[in-house]
Parts: C-alpha cells; sequence; structure tokens
C-alpha cells in the first residue's frame, strides 16, 4: 500500500500548522484514508518546541469538531525533506527558509498551501498570533478549503 506523507509548515507551529494538520487529519480521516495518509506539522524555528497549539488555534477548532491537544510543536529536520511526499507553507516567509534548507533534488515537494485554494488572490495563511480571535477564524476557513481541495488532489494524483 502506497503513503503518501504531507507536512504543513508555519514559523512556530502553534498556530497556523497545528490548525491545518487538524483540519487534514479530519478530512483523512473522513475519508478512510489514515492508513494511506500521514499528516504532521512543524515550524521552522525552534522557539515554541514541545508547545501545545495556541489556545485560540485550539479553542477555533474545537468549536468546529477538531481536538487539536495531541500535538505539540516541533521543528523541520532534515529528514523530514526526505521522507515527507507534500511539505506545505503558510506563507512565502516560511516557503523561503524550507528553501534555503532543503536540497535542490527534494525542491519539488515544497509549495504553498494555497496553492490549493480556489481564490487565485489568496497566496498566504495569514499568521493570527498578534491579532484578534477573528483572525483564528479566518485562517480556519482558508485552511479547511485548502485542504480539502489537497485530500481531492492526492486522492487522484498519488493513491
Amino acid at each position: 500500500m502506497k503513503q503518501v506523507k504531507v507536512l504543513f509548515v508555519c514559523m512556530g507551529n502553534i498556530c497556523r500548522s497545528p490548525t491545518a494538520h487538524g483540519v487534514f487529519q479530519s478530512l483523512v480521516d473522513k475519508a478512510g484514508l489514515s492508513e494511506q495518509i500521514i499528516v504532521d506539522s512543524a515550524g521552522t524555528i525552534n522557539y515554541h518546541v514541545g508547545d501545545s497549539p495556541d489556545p485560540r488555534s485550539s479553542q477555533t477548532a474545537l468549536q468546529r469538531g477538531i481536538d487539536l491537544s495531541s500535538q505539540r510543536a516541533r521543528q523541520v529536520s532534515a529528514t523530514d525533506y526526505q521522507e515527507q511526499d507534500y511539505i506545505l507553507a503558510m506563507d512565502f516567509d516560511n516557503l523561503k527558509n524550507l528553501q534555503r534548507d532543503c536540497p535542490e533534488s527534494l525542491q519539488n515537494k515544497l509549495q504553498l498551501l494555497l496553492n490549493f485554494h480556489p481564490d487565485e488572490y489568496l497566496d498566504q495563511v495569514p499568521d493570527p498570533y498578534y491579532g484578534g480571535d477573528s483572525g483564528f477564524d479566518k485562517v480556519f476557513d482558508m485552511v479547511e478549503i485548502a485542504c480539502t481541495n489537497l485530500l481531492k488532489h492526492i486522492q487522484t494524483n498519488d493513491l
């Protein structure tokens, strides 16, 4: 059985990437594909390693039926570039950091999550950390749409 590994990446792995991780895992589970699609998340910095997701991210997800409480922040590792099939950055800065550290031969695994969002004017998932609670709702909505399309893409092209 072929497995596809998907890694969501933001800066600290406490807001956007845990949200994407939780949303995508939920979609994968509902589709009965949890044996074929392995989901993870990480950050490009190590400031929050071991921390739980931001309480506002957790609360927003929980209000929509997704539990992030088992997640812990970690930093992207060199082995991620080898092992992951999709490495999806939330914004241009984190994509740049990934591109800097990723071996040339594996650069094709890197892209923005919102490449899977139908709104061509959306390219980055904004960091809600310093904003109000509504920013977490906006992030969730964007991520949910992109993750739904990502799952369709993987089902069509990789499984």
